[in-house]
């Protein structure tokens, strides 16, 4: 049996496209409201600032997605995108050294984010009971008796949308906790961990012996370095590359600087690429000042007909690549608490969503506290997690069990807390009293120095 009849979804991205998939099953029609307009698929979006640069598909969201839309992932490979085991076709740099390699069946999406956006929003709109409004405003709820009853637009001219429910896929900047406050609800308490993080980033023609014909180079930015950098093939037989450093050690978008940011990291590899591949982009920046999390599930009044998700609801330092997966688990659980009912349909998802989001926000406020200059409480868990995720990756560039429960974890497959199993725990401990040679494939060009 169908919800309602008709839901609205504020916000044409990602997590409104994945929230409008789901809805779809359970509403006669959905209608996406999007202020921006929608390029061709490929094409950059511009209220979508973050797409210029590096993206991933985790483990977790390639799931989802292929979920969601059967057959999406070949229909992306197709065009040139590139689906990889994330520990054998990459290398990762964390903590002092790279990680063991191998066959590990943990499979990600490289792929631009215009143009999984682009095809992910083809699916969307091509189902019968979806549709999109362009270039539209939300200037507020209509609500009556304690229920939201649909939207107040501004487009060409004022008017109003209704509907049975509304939910805001908006983004970090939703006036969601305003419209709250106007209509006499509290606003949501607010975490915030200011990490004042920017990224640079130019695309490069690709050669097939880079990196000895590997897919990504990653160069975590672990304390006390502020600097990290990734390098992720790209449809087209190209490169992206984006720099990125925290608290204001920002890289610059001059080719000279670039390229000098790019030489200072703690291996040499990226600068080796770029300082002799083909630019085929400028330069640009992006800036997040940020991690965000407002606690919905924690007011205990909520106007019914009414929900909030995706970056509105929680958004992470996007060095770890959460946002997009994170977005797609929160879709796919609206789909599951639709389905058990419409009452206390606000409390139930909430509740489920904030165990969600608990995970990640874990990792990326976690690694963020790790900085000594980042505000923010500390509790000795913290510290000792920190501790103790460092000593993780020395002893993972010699032991393929533990990378593997990193990236596990990292890609949202298994909780935080199994890295603490007495397991894990004993292999942790064994690989920094007894190390041995690391297991990762030596790399042509490269001091040995560099990889050890």
């Amino acid at each position: 049996m169908k919800t309602g009849k008709h839901a609205v979804v504020i916000g044409g991205s990602m997590a409104g496209l994945l929230a409008a998939r789901a809805l779809s099953e359970q509403f006669e029609q959905v209608t996406i409201l999007e202020r921006d307009h929608f390029p061709p698929p490929g094409q950059q979006r511009k209220g979508v600032p973050q797409g210029r640069h590096a993206h991933g598909v985790l483990a977790q969201g390639a799931q989802i997605f292929e979920g969601f839309f059967p057959g999406l992932t070949q229909e992306l490979l197709e065009q040139g995108a590139l689906g990889s085991d994330i520990i054998q076709d990459g290398y990762w740099y964390q903590n002092g050294g790279f990680h063991a390699q191998f066959d590990s069946g943990l499979k990600g999406l490289l792929v631009s984010r215009p143009l999984l956006e682009g095809s992910i929003r083809q699916r969307v709109l091509s189902l019968g009971n979806v549709k999109a409004l362009s270039r539209v405003n939300v200037r507020g709820l209509l609500s009556e008796n304690g229920r939201v009853v649909g939207v107040k637009l501004d487009g060409d001219g004022l008017y109003e949308l209704r509907a049975d429910l509304v939910v805001d896929a908006s983004g970090r900047g939703s006036q969601a906790p305003k419209w709250l406050e106007d209509m006499g609800y509290e606003r949501p308490k607010q975490e915030e961990v200011r990490i004042d993080l920017a990224y640079a980033t130019r695309i490069y023609r690709r050669s097939p012996q880079d990196f000895g014909g590997k897919d990504a180079f990653v160069i975590g930015s672990n304390a006390p370095l502020k600097r990290g950098g990734v390098v992720l093939h790209l449809e087209g037989q190209r490169w992206i590359v984006t720099l990125a450093g925290f608290l204001g050690d920002h890289p610059p978008i001059d080719e000279q600087g670039f390229l000098e940011f790019a030489r200072t990291l703690p291996v040499p590899d990226i600068y080796n690429l770029i300082k002799e591949a083909e630019p085929l982009s400028e330069i640009g920046a992006y800036k997040f000042p940020g991690s965000q999390r407002r606690r919905y599930e924690k007011l205990a009044r909520f106007p019914r007909g009414f929900l909030v998700m995706g970056d509105a609801m929680c958004s992470f330092n996007p060095i770890f690549g959460q946002g997009m997966t994170v977005a797609a688990s929160q879709a796919r659980l609206l789909l599951e608490v639709l389905k058990a009912g419409s009452e206390n349909l606000a409390q139930r998802f909430y509740k489920k969503a904030a165990v969600l989001v608990d995970g990640p926000w874990s990792i990326a406020v976690g690694a963020d506290l790790s900085y000594p200059e980042v505000e923010g409480p500390r509790s000795p868990m913290v510290n000792f997690i920190n501790w103790y995720v460092a000593k993780l990756h020395i002893a993972a560039r010699r032991d393929p069990a533990l990378v593997l429960a990193f990236q596990e974890v990292a890609n949202l497959m298994a909780p935080p807390p199994s890295l603490l199993a007495p397991g894990t725990a004993l292999r942790v401990l064994w690989g920094n009293l007894f190390p041995r040679k690391p297991t990762v494939a030596r790399r042509p060009g490269v001091s040995p120095q560099a990889g050890d």
